[in-house]
């Protein structure tokens, strides 16, 4: 059933169906069925922290919905945790729960014919995955963010799950020591909650806002906090509002609406991972949409917060400083949004703007004004070359100059590459080249966090690339390019790289190339062979067939 074939609601089919005395076992009287059907997309679990705080947000959205004159009906959405299988064969399944989620919450509501929905997640691939599925089924909907973790606290130093990450190559490097490594691991994580800085979760739920399908201010509270709890609710009436009106969410996400979330994902120095399913989601939604956009937004939006990765502050000090809307209305006034976008509110983005400040206050150092920006430009480069024709991503914030030709380190899988740097086998220099991990290839383009925190820990942070056909975690910064495309396992030239091959990494140049002569490049190529698929049952077999480029945003439909 198409999205917009939609011509009577479920109350209206349940009134004259047979199907209400299942309706009646749990619980409901004749009058209900004169009221809206809301589901209720509960992510809680105990599988992480990001999501093991929800089930409170899921009660207040569920008491909102029935004072509001709706009924909920409730179901739950699965999450894999990125901090706890990364570095593991776990972390293939991370994008792949994108598509699974997204398909569980389009069965419900298409299946059950719901008249609106209610989407609540934590963790990095729930926010994707609920916003693929909204856009998919176009019934009224609203996203609920989890809420970020508080930071942790060690000697007086802020922490965020990347310091434990860069504490192993630390500690292994000599450079700290057992007390601090096993204090920095204790302390990292203090609360329930998304993990704290601008990293995919948080990057995800502050674009929501820009988008227009999130209630201003809430992609930033804090989970433990019951301003979250108040905000669910909030968010739930105002869904129910939204019913009624049949305000739907290709009326909110545009292409214009798109342009407004990834101006504050430049603006706010946000995850790579954005670039990926913003793609996505722009195909649910069926906008036109592709990855050279996003290096058109690059180069008119600067970075204007100062947030971890590759800055100083986390989710909650951006939070205390104003907020999203606190950077939206700088980039508003700067005629960097579009202010006439409908938003979930039924208010344009310019309404709900209008009671926020000018300018940031003075006494804080998190938001930045546009003459003050961090960087002129934004920190997300869409690179091409003969390495990557289709174009691959690279995080250039925080980094003194973002370019290096080297001489290459090949490794086909991250243990291998984790395992070379940890020996101080890669030097100063190098530029690692990380493949056969795309979507196909992985399967599932498994971020590659661990090696990336091993070289920032061993202090090769800006003095090595690392180029892959898989993905970075929003938590990492340096010398790194993801998502090249066409990946290896489908032939791609970064399957023809070998030891020891020169290669660039230029961003002032958007450069990323192999420097072998084109004869030799064809000489590898008509001799390469794809390696045998590893799986061939189960969810990442059908990934792995389904799955399309990087570039178009790994989608399976």
């Amino acid at each position: 059933m198409a999205a917009n074939d939609r011509s009577k609601n479920i109350t209206q089919g349940v009134a004259r169906s047979p199907n209400r005395a299942m309706y009646y076992a749990m619980g409901y009287e004749k009058s209900d069925f004169d009221n809206p059907m809301i589901g209720i997309a509960n992510g809680h679990s105990t599988i992480t922290p990001c999501n093991s705080g929800l089930q409170k947000l899921a009660d207040a959205a569920i008491a909102a919905t029935k004072a509001a004159g709706a009924n909920p009906q409730v179901f739950g959405t699965p999450t894999i945790s990125d901090g706890m299988s990364m570095g593991t064969e776990g972390m293939k399944y991370s994008l792949i729960s994108r598509e699974v989620i997204a398909d569980s919450i389009e069965t419900c509501v298409q299946g059950q014919w719901m008249d609106g929905c209610v989407v609540i997640g934590g963790c990095d691939k729930n926010m994707p995955a609920g916003m693929i599925a909204l856009a998919r089924t176009n019934v009224p909907g609203i996203y609920v963010y989890g809420g970020t973790i508080k930071p942790g606290k060690w000697k007086g130093e802020n922490l965020t799950i990347v310091s434990a990450f860069e504490a192993v190559g630390q500690f292994t490097a000599g450079k700290m020591s057992e007390e601090d490594f096993i204090g920095v691991e204790r302390n990292a994580c203090p609360s329930t909650g998304s993990c704290g800085g601008m990293f995919t979760a948080n990057t995800m739920s502050s674009s929501f806002e820009a988008l227009g399908m999130s209630l201003l201010y809430s992609s930033t509270m804090a989970n433990p906090d019951d301003e979250k709890t108040v905000s669910a609710a909030e968010s739930a009436r105002v869904l129910v509002e939204a019913v009624k009106r049949n305000l739907r969410p290709r009326d909110i996400i545009t292409r214009k609406s798109i342009e407004n979330a990834v101006a504050v994902i430049m603006a706010t120095g946000g995850s790579t991972n954005a670039v990926l399913h913003y793609l996505a989601i722009a195909h649910s939604a069926e906008v036109e949409w592709t990855i050279d956009d996003y290096e058109r937004m690059r180069k008119k939006v600067p970075v204007i917060c100062n947030l971890k990765p590759s800055g100083e502050y986390v989710a909650t000090d951006l939070h205390d400083a104003g907020g999203v809307p606190q950077v939206m209305k700088i980039l508003l006034n700067a005629g960097l949004l579009h202010g006439d976008c409908m938003t979930i509110t039924g208010k344009t983005l310019a309404e709900e703007l209008a009671h926020v400040p000018d300018l940031p206050r003075a006494d804080q150092d998190v938001i930045r004004t546009i003459d003050k920006a961090l960087y002129k430009e934004g920190h997300l480069a869409i690179l091409k070359g003969n390495l990557s024709p289709e174009g691959c991503v690279a995080k250039i914030s925080g980094l003194k100059n973002p370019a290096i030709t080297g001489p290459a380190r090949v490794f086909d899988d991250e243990p291998s590459a984790m395992d070379a740097i940890l020996a101080d086998k890669v030097k100063a220099g190098d530029v690692v080249v990380l493949r056969y991990l795309g979507p196909r290839g992985g399967p599932g383009m498994p971020e590659m966090l661990s090696p990336t925190s091993a070289l920032i820990g061993k202090g090769l942070g800006e003095s090595v690339g690392l180029i892959t056909d898989g993905r970075f975690s929003g938590a990492t910064w340096g010398m790194v390019v993801g998502h090249v495309a066409p990946e290896a396992m489908v032939g791609g030239t970064i399957a023809l790289v070998e030891d020891g091959d020169s290669i660039t990494i230029d961003a002032h140049k958007l450069l990323i190339q192999l420097n072998v002569p084109d004869e030799e490049i064809a000489r590898r190529r008509a001799a390469w062979k794809a390696p045998e698929q590893k799986y061939t049952r189960g969810v990442l077999a059908k990934f792995t067939k389904l799955a399309s480029s990087a570039s178009r945003g790994a989608v399976t439909d």
